[in-house]
């Protein structure tokens, strides 16, 4: 769901602990955000949309099975705010379907380089519950605003947004490696501050522009983006914030 623009993921994230000096957040691994990655992985596999599994068939039999598949665990705008159960549930379910390969691994490479620093400063429970009730409004967020839309919405990127508004508050410092289409792909690093409210910009610019039809779901990266940075805000604002911890981060994830 997030526009490519910039592309980049260079080391571990073990080196980046290391370089990132006394002042960086320490603790173990980040459990929830492989967790969540696994887990993502795992149910695209199984899916349709993987086009992997030949019970699923091959032309319009898979692209039916993929359109049922997204609409059943999918948030669809115009029966959220039904009286159903289920409709409820559905921006839950809906984080952990993807709607193409693209799709999947522009949201997983997001969240491996963001999630895990953005965990260990939070905690794990706190992170969990930060993940999936921003990414469950954000959804809802985008639903609200377009309440007559009968197209699927599905993806992490509301969630992973609220990832990065959350660790732009944190680590505001952090240098991140980017490449830029329009200065030909030279690989160019970057603080948060300034790359992360640019790509914040783009997101405003183009859901201008979005209607409610099939599409990138940019309301939604907005949402979340702004309750991320809220939460981090009003969580740990009076806490020190992590003031330079060298990271390379990408861009990239398509398609709601």
């Amino acid at each position: 769901m997030i526009h490519n623009w910039s592309t980049a993921v260079r080391g571990r994230l073990g080196t980046l602990r290391r370089s990132a000096g006394p002042r960086a957040p320490r603790g173990p691994a980040a459990p929830v955000t492989y967790t969540l990655i696994t887990l993502c992985c795992l149910l695209f596999l199984i899916s349709p949309a993987a086009g992997l599994n030949p019970a699923y068939g091959t032309g319009e039999e898979l692209l039916a099975a993929q359109r049922a598949h997204f609409h059943r665990w999918g948030v669809i705008p115009a029966e959220l705010f039904e009286d159903s159960p289920g409709s409820a549930l559905t921006p839950a379910t809906a984080l952990f379907v993807h709607g193409s390969w693209v799709h999947l691994l522009g949201n997983m490479l997001f969240l491996y380089v963001f999630g895990a620093m953005t965990e260990e400063r939070m905690g794990q429970l706190q992170f969990a519950l930060f993940y999936l009730g921003c990414g469950y409004l954000a959804l809802v967020g985008y639903a609200g605003a377009n309440a007559h839309s009968q197209e699927s919405l599905v993806g992490a990127s509301g969630a992973i947004s609220a990832v990065l508004g959350a660790f732009l508050f944190l680590f505001p410092h952090a240098r991140v490696t980017s490449l830029l289409p329009f200065l030909f792909f030279l690989p160019l690093r970057f603080p948060a501050w300034l790359v992360l409210p640019f790509w914040a910009a783009l997101q405003w610019m183009a859901a201008g522009r979005a209607g409610d039809g099939p599409g990138v779901a940019y309301l939604a990266h907005l949402v979340g983006f702004g309750l991320g940075f809220v939460f981090a805000w009003v969580r740990f604002g009076r806490t020190t914030r992590v003031e330079s911890v060298p990271v390379a981060a990408p861009e990239g994830e398509n398609q709601p």
